[in-house]
């Protein structure tokens, strides 16, 4: 047998072929709007019912159950996706199988931080960390992130924002060592993040807002430059112990969502651990706990 039969890319279209299948035959043809007629040796939707609701070839569509080198387009998948009424997950799955990225319209809607992620966050006692939502918004965060960074309880609208906060605000501002290289990298990622919500007028807002606000922001916003950088290591001057040094890691939280939950790992640098542990002694008892 050719070896070419049994490729990864040989096993993928046969994946996508039984997938499909799997689909159409669960299928009802009255959820689809068709007529069943008295006999139907075929469980579900048959082949033709399928092209014709997505408006694609018989042919074509048969070879794609077949696990032929055919490749659909975002557009075909995405109408297959609507005849065979496939959820969210669903949709995923096919998307994946076919080699495609699906065209995903973002739809800003409330944020909220679920009840285990805020114990996960509470439990890094000795790691300051934040829950920040699509548009680098703070959500959440624990008792070590508002003593390394500030209480971010104080702020409101905008002003609780990452890049408003990098940017704009003085005490962040002289808190961060090499400011400039960071916030040509917070810019650089948050560009990179915020390509999935152009046109979002919250985005809009805020990226009027920080023209108005910031210098530096308004010369290198229009430079483009792009980034995804999800780890690293932070030096921060802080005003009551000095040098600390951490190591930060951005983790996705695997919701359908962009929200993600930042750490931050006091480093042996500097003395770190024990400077973080004085600032947590130094806090009011009711902000140990939140």
């Amino acid at each position: 047998m050719d070896a070419s039969a049994h490729s990864p890319e040989d096993s993928r279209r046969r994946e996508l072929g039984a997938f499909l299948r799997s689909r159409r035959e669960r299928l009802s043809p009255q959820v689809a709007g068709i007529a069943a007629g008295q006999r139907r040796r075929t469980p579900g939707l048959r082949r033709e019912e399928v092209a014709m609701i997505a408006g694609v070839g018989t042919t074509w569509y048969t070879w794609l159950e077949q696990g032929r080198d055919v490749r659909p387009s975002v557009e075909v998948l995405t109408a297959l996706c609507e005849a065979l009424r496939l959820d969210a997950v669903e949709k995923r799955h096919l998307f994946i199988l076919a080699g495609r990225q699906p065209l995903e319209r973002r739809v800003a809607s409330p944020e909220k931080v679920d009840g285990p992620l805020l114990h996960m966050l509470q439990s890094l006692v000795l790691q300051p960390a934040y829950v920040v939502g699509r548009r680098w918004d703070v959500l959440a965060w624990n008792p070590a992130a508002a003593a390394v960074f500030g209480d971010y309880g104080l702020l409101e609208g905008d002003a609780r924002n990452i890049v408003h906060m990098v940017f704009t605000n003085p005490h962040h501002r002289r808190l961060l060592v090499d400011w400039e290289e960071l916030a040509r990298v917070v810019l650089a990622s948050f560009r990179a993040e915020s390509a999935k919500y152009v046109g979002d007028p919250d985005f809009d807002r805020l990226i009027a807002l920080m023209m108005r606000s910031s210098p530096e922001f308004r010369d290198w916003w229009p430079l483009r430059d792009v980034a995804r950088k999800l780890s690293g290591v932070k030096h921060v001057r802080h005003p009551a112990v000095g040098a600390m040094a951490f190591e930060h890691m951005s983790l996705s939280i695997d919701d359908g969502s962009d929200i993600r939950l930042i750490v931050y790992t006091p480093l042996a640098e500097q003395n770190s651990i024990a400077k973080l542990q004085r600032l947590l002694d130094a806090l009011p008892v009711e902000r140990r706990s939140a």
